[in-house]
């Protein structure tokens, strides 16, 4: 098997995989003020300004990401995946609408994302000061923002009719990406800690091209993904099983690359196609390991809600993120954090190690 992965015709990468549309740059300008609309909204209404999504916090944990030593040659690729190493790691579970008061019943993608510590190698220029490698996700494969176009048109639709979802529906329903603007609406709501994560957009895989996903790896959280959300559970359910989970028992979860062969099949530039898995494998290069913890305490919450971001932008350059959405976040997540600090009266603090987190 491994043999027959190796064997495998992947795309290397080279800087002419990505095709920038006309228009992107003016059409990320707007998206990144209709974000700060956003924000100013859930403001007016909390006096307090989050981030424009993944607003709703549900549990932050710290832990190790564990790379073996043994990995086939062809996947060890750039500075975290050369040689066997550990790296300390925080992470935030959250509920990725930019609603922080949404209530837990209500199915909606849910997120991860986490910061990667004591990283080493050729740095990304806006991440250049900071040895951290940032690694986001959703639970979600296709991401429904799937390039900059149709994120300024489907953000311009949720300002207008997010309180309406018959009349947002009625205008999703004119779109051809009908099925995929729905699709976040019909998740299946289980305890997060059960919850596969990907990363929807593509990255540089060193010298390949990757998508990859998180997937939890111990028999009791697969046990868990049998429980759905109920409404007698109440609105904060996910952060309290969160808690009771990772209070008594450790949490594990495979991290694991899917690399590109075909970039018609699996596109670079469109993030709202699923590149097949049975197609093309994900792999394992990697273990996320948590302790038995707390997962919801209050000073590590406010810090990193108040403080920190998490940007792929801020890590090594053989990871570097690849196409239109990504190129979106590159401008977009500096002017929500931008907003966040000023309305809030609180400075960003770019932490370099996971001591500075509570």
């Amino acid at each position: 098997m491994a043999t027959d992965l190796a064997d495998r015709p992947y795309i290397k990468y080279s800087a002419d995989v990505e095709k920038k549309p006309a228009g992107e740059d003016e059409d990320i300008k707007e998206i990144a003020e209709m974000i700060n609309t956003i924000q100013k909204a859930q403001y007016n209404m909390h006096r307090h300004c989050y981030s424009g999504t993944h607003a709703r916090t549900q549990g932050l944990v710290k832990g190790k990401f564990v790379v073996p030593d043994d990995l086939p040659q062809y996947l060890k690729q750039g500075e975290l995946f050369e040689k066997g190493c550990e790296h300390p790691v925080v992470a935030r579970y959250s509920t990725e609408p930019g609603d922080p008061g949404l209530d837990d019943r209500t199915a909606q993608p849910r997120g991860f994302a986490m910061k990667l510590f004591n990283v080493h190698g050729d740095f990304l220029e806006d991440g250049k000061d900071y040895p951290t490698q940032d690694i986001e996700f959703n639970s979600t494969p296709a991401l429904d923002l799937a390039d900059a176009k149709t994120t300024k048109e489907i953000i311009d639709l949720r300002i207008k009719y997010g309180g309406n979802q018959s009349e947002l529906y009625r205008h999703l329903e004119q779109r051809s990406d009908c099925p995929l603007q729905k699709a976040r609406d019909m998740v299946y709501n289980t305890h997060l800690e059960s919850t596969r994560q990907y990363s929807q957009t593509a990255y540089r895989f060193g010298d390949y091209i990757m998508k990859y996903v998180l997937v939890p790896d111990s028999e009791t959280q697969r046990k868990l993904h049998d429980e759905e959300v109920r409404v007698a559970h109440g609105a904060d359910i996910l952060h309290r099983w969160l808690r009771d989970s990772h209070a008594n028992h450790e949490a594990t979860y495979l991290f694991q690359v899917q690399l590109c062969e075909n970039l018609q099949d699996q596109p670079v530039e469109y993030a709202g196609k699923i590149w097949d898995p049975e197609k093309y494998p994900f792999q394992t290069v990697a273990k996320i390991i948590f302790p038995p913890q707390e997962s919801f305490d209050y000073e590590r919450k406010m810090f990193w809600e108040d403080h920190m971001r998490v940007d792929p932008w801020h890590g090594l350059k053989a990871y570097q993120p690849l196409g239109g959405p990504n190129r979106l976040r590159k401008v977009v997540y500096p002017a929500s954090s931008g907003l966040r600090r000023r309305m809030n009266g609180r400075k960003e603090i770019n932490v370099t190690d996971i001591d500075q987190v509570p």
